[in-house]
């Protein structure tokens, strides 16, 4: 099974950016997306970003992540 996962984009070195996803810092690939900045939110799947999210949208979605989180939890 596949995960894709938002993050929110704190630095970019060239092609490659730091992504903060639930407080992980973890390293992805700009390659196939334009016009990225740094506080933009992006879809992960397997260390690339796919897709550009608006910034309400990937709350919502953190948010679903983080109910699941909890109730696996309990």
């Amino acid at each position: 099974m596949c995960l894709a996962v938002p993050g929110k984009v704190t630095e970019i070195k060239g092609k490659t950016a730091i992504v903060e996803i639930m407080g992980v810092l973890r390293e992805a690939s700009l390659e196939l997306l334009e016009d990225v900045k740094v506080g933009d939110y992006v879809i992960l799947h397997a260390g690339c970003a796919i897709e550009k999210l608006d910034e309400a949208e990937a709350l919502k979605t953190i948010e679903l992540f983080k109910e699941l989180k909890d109730i696996y939890h309990e």
